[in-house]
């Protein structure tokens, strides 16, 4: 039961206005109650004396009903019934006062009690017992004396509940609201606050519930703005009205809402996810679209040549043809007037392509052929070009079919290069050590080959190279020769060179290789017979000059035998192939191979003798011929 300090100070002064009262009469009848009958006259002069001085009391009223008895003529008997009965009508006024007044001391004890009561559910409620011990104790003083020491503490107590009820009401509706936010539904309903427990502890409580939830609100937040800032971006890119399509998500996303107003609930920060997935899915598709439109009109453009003042009008296409997705940030890039306007470009150019279908062709024809001259693959191009024709005359093919089987054709061309490289690298390598070892087996002939004359010093630079060039030959060919088996083992096809097997190659150039070898050998052996002789005269005549040597039949500078490899053993690069098999090679293969002719053969100080000329040359010893192999 709540007291207010008002009610309770005007439950005291009644209390002391009724005692007060009670008390008078008390002792007025009390007195009365105590004078006998004979003892009216003495009362009536005593009142009589106080009428004078104007008062009105039990005396001055027995008096004048003296008066008005001895007017009368009443008996003593009668006047003695008459006082009985006034003297029990003031007890039973005695009487009522009393029990009032224990009737007013039960309610003050009662209201003692429930201020008691009230100021022990106050400092539980709120968690404070300061006022408690603040409280002067007057439990051996009157009921009145307790009230007015409990009363100011009451009142206080009071006033920080109806404070701390506000501050549990505020957090409480922040936390209703926020979670109503959260939950996606705002509820109009007041929380209702608990006021049996008011304590810090629970308001602390509830102030940490309450900043939990701000940084989830906070976060929520930053993840709906980062949301809407890609939804934003990616419209841009894609042509698309942002408003309508974060609109279609939540009302309160769109950019004249305020930030804290925007939703942050569970259903809203799922479907932005949706849809910003949904919308990246989409420019990933335009994107690729857009890229095999940019693709189709390269080929397109390099296929009909193309001028640049055409192919600058589709530069916005073109320009994200090797972007990735995250890369295309350009609003509009993706949009569908740009993708229809590059669909319709390809159209225009696939018409046009197919009026120029024969050059288109033969432009193709071409790029195959000059891959397989790269990889040293003979075919027949005048056939192909007399098929290609046929068809196209014919009509019986379709020009995108024959375009796709001639793309067919390159690509499986650029892969048959790409598995040839490795080898027709080490061919190359070989071949120039071969052409080495020729200028090395010339330059060994040459008499004034260390003679001081011009470039003579790059000469012998160039021969020492050579000799550790030629050094490696051997097991340059045993790599080839194992790599060229495991090729034809591979692709069950034998490894022809310009039309030519390599390993028959290789094993020519063993065997005359080997026979060169020989024959070097045959003629050191002639050449110590022949000095034999002369070796036993420069003995006895060591001042008679040697006789001279037979001059036998000189052979041209870089003649070379039959079959395609020199006299040395040095393989030509027109291996084996006669003037009919050359006769249909394009002259992109001719010019490669006149670049390998035309290399350099011997120095310009060279001077051409035959081999048996150098073997028995006094001037050249065993030690100037270095063998062109090991």
């Amino acid at each position: 039961m709540r007291f207010s300090i008002d009610e309770l100070v005007k439950e005291v002064e009644n209390s002391i206005t009724e005692a007060s009262d009670l008390q008078e009469e008390e002792e007025e009848c009390w007195k009365c109650q105590s004078r006998k009958p004979f003892d009216f006259v003495t009362m009536v002069v005593t009142d009589t004396e106080s009428t004078h001085l104007g008062e009105i009391t039990c005396g001055t009223l027995l008096q004048k009903l003296q008066e008005i008895w001895d007017e009368v003529g009443e008996s003593d008997e009668e006047r003695d019934k008459l006082l009985l009965q006034i003297e029990q009508e003031c007890l039973h006024v005695y009487k009522r006062k009393v029990e009032q007044a224990a009737k007013s001391r039960a309610e003050l004890l009662q209201t003692l009690s429930d201020a008691n009561a009230e100021l022990s559910s106050l400092t539980t409620s709120l968690g404070d017992k300061t006022f408690v011990n603040d409280i002067p104790d007057k439990s051996s003083g009157t009921i009145k004396e307790q009230l007015a020491a409990i009363a100011p503490a009451l009142e206080q107590l009071w006033q920080q509940k109806d404070e701390r009820v506000r501050e549990f009401s505020d957090v409480q509706s922040q936390i209703q609201k926020i979670c109503g936010e959260i939950a996606g539904g705002l509820s109009s309903e007041v929380p209702i606050v608990d006021e049996s427990d008011l304590s810090l502890k629970k308001l602390d409580d509830f102030n940490s519930q309450l900043q939990e939830l701000q940084k989830e609100k906070s976060d929520r937040l930053q993840k709906v703005l980062e949301f809407v800032s890609s939804v934003h971006d990616l419209c841009a890119v894609l042509g698309l009205d942002f408003l309508s399509t974060v609109k279609e998500v939540h009302p309160s996303l769109d950019e004249e809402t305020s930030v804290q107003a925007k939703s942050i609930s569970n259903e809203t920060l799922s479907r932005l996810a949706k849809t910003v997935l949904t919308l990246k899915d989409d420019k990933k598709q335009r994107l690729q679209k857009l890229q095999e439109l940019a693709t189709q009109l390269i080929d397109l453009w390099n296929l009909m040549d193309t001028p640049d003042e055409e192919r600058e009008l589709f530069d916005h296409v073109t320009c994200n043809i090797s972007a990735s997705v995250d890369e295309v940030t350009t609003p509009g890039a993706l949009a569908h007037d740009l993708i229809k306007q590059a669909e319709v470009e390809v159209d225009r150019l696939d018409q046009l392509k197919a009026s120029r279908m024969k050059e288109i062709a033969f432009k193709k024809q071409t790029e195959l052929e000059e891959i397989y001259v790269r990889a040293h693959v003979e075919t027949n191009p005048e056939s192909a070009r007399e098929r290609i024709m046929s068809l196209i005359d014919s009509g019986n093919v379709e020009p995108t079919e024959l375009l796709a089987d001639m793309d067919s054709q390159i690509a499986k061309a650029k892969e048959e290069a790409f598995s040839r490289k490795d080898i027709l690298d080490r061919v190359e390598k070989w071949m120039s050590a071969c052409e080495e070892e020729s200028w090395l087996e010339d330059y060994n002939r040459d008499q004034n080959r260390y003679s001081a004359s011009r470039g003579a010093h790059l000469n012998l630079k160039r021969a020492e190279k050579a000799r550790v060039l030629v050094s490696k030959i051997p097991a340059m060919v045993d790599t080839l020769v194992a790599k060229t088996r495991a090729w034809e083992e591979e692709h069950n096809m034998s490894f022809a060179y310009d039309g030519v097997p390599l390993l028959a190659m290789l094993d020519e150039y063993g065997m005359l290789r080997q026979e060169r070898e020989d024959e070097k050998r045959r003629l050191r052996e002639q050449k110590k017979v022949q000095e034999q002789p002369h070796v036993e005269q420069d003995t006895a005549f060591s001042t008679r000059p040697s006789p001279a040597r037979p001059v036998s039949a000189k052979k041209p500078v870089g003649a070379r035998a039959n079959n395609g490899v020199g006299a040395n053993g040095t393989p030509n690069r027109r291996l084996s192939l006669n003037a009919n098999q050359n006769g249909s090679r394009s002259v992109a293969k001719e010019g490669g191979r006149r670049e390998s002719l035309n290399r350099p053969a011997a120095p310009t100080n060279y001077v051409a003798i035959s081999k048996e000329e150098a073997a028995s040359s006094p001037g050249t010893g065993a030690a100037d011929q270095v063998p062109a192999s090991p």
